[in-house]
């Protein structure tokens, strides 16, 4: 850990403070927005649209490598097919519930078999491995001011639209009945939680990117009653699991992205555990 401070102040690691200021700034989307997927159960959903991610990410590198459009990125490729995966699920979840695990599913299995038959027709080798189990170290300024902005964008639909979400993730026809959208607002929440994963790719790539969503979430819900609440402590957590990760893997030569979801994994257990212990305890001196 004293390794990791010191790396940490050493002007040559510049690339090692943007990966800590990324993993804290990113902690405030996921806490919030994994509130949300937590509270409204969709984690399967979301689970969905970061699998339909990697379709974009290989269609991006395709439009840039082959197609010659340089400025295109893999990561614009990933927003645009987060973005209509979210909308196609939310439409589907919707109006379509007697087929709504049978679209997720072909959704889930497409965008990973698209991503990688676009990256099979794109020229020259790309390693792929940061984008299926990420890589915070290779974190770039253009990433971080992208994280601001999703942070601004989070943070201001859930304070304008606080009372209305919460209505939505636990009361959805109710909302209706009172005359809320539930609907396009449901749909907006699906269209910030696509952008979140989008920036979670980043952090714990691909296959991993629904433990860092929900985990700090699922274990602010053991300390809080109120939705608010339970946000803040997701960030705070997140925060947590991202500092320490980073820390260990950079002391212990570890991949980031696993150290962080292996220590948020342990955390989640040992909670749960307590949790469940200290009931029954309670419920026998009673």
């Amino acid at each position: 850990m004293i390794e990791f401070v010191n790396a940490f102040f050493d002007p040559d690691n510049a690339f090692l403070r943007i990966a800590i200021y990324v993993a804290t700034l990113s902690s405030i989307s996921f806490g919030i927005i994994g509130t949300y997927v937590v509270t409204r159960r969709i984690s399967y959903l979301a689970g969905a649209i970061s699998h339909c991610v990697f379709g974009g990410i290989g269609a991006g590198l395709y439009i840039q490598k082959e197609v010659g459009i340089s400025w295109f990125e893999p990561m614009y490729g990933a927003v645009i097919s987060a973005i209509m995966a979210a909308i196609i699920i939310g439409l589907v979840s919707l109006y379509a519930r007697q087929r709504e695990d049978t679209v997720i599913g072909a959704l889930w299995a497409v965008g990973m078999a698209a991503g990688l038959i676009f990256v099979d027709l794109t020229p020259g080798y790309f390693d792929i491995t940061s984008y299926l189990f990420g890589d915070i170290l290779l974190i770039s300024m253009k990433d971080l001011w992208m994280v601001v902005f999703l942070d601004v964008l989070v943070v201001a639909v859930s304070i304008y639209f606080y009372n209305i979400l919460l209505a939505v993730c636990f009361d959805q026809e109710f909302a209706g009945l009172r005359g809320v959208y539930s609907g396009a607002f449901y749909i907006l929440l699906l269209c910030l939680t696509s952008l979140t994963i989008v920036l979670l790719v980043r952090v714990v790539g691909i296959v991993m990117v629904i433990a860092l969503l929900t985990l700090p979430a699922a274990v602010a819900g053991q300390f809080s009653r109120r939705l608010w609440q339970m946000m803040v402590l997701a960030v705070i957590f997140c925060m947590i699991f991202n500092w320490t990760g980073l820390a260990l893997s950079y002391s212990l030569n570890l991949s980031s992205g696993p150290t962080i979801i292996i220590i948020a994994g342990i955390t989640y257990i040992a909670v749960i555990s307590f949790s469940r212990i200290f009931h029954r305890i309670k419920q026998k001196s009673s």
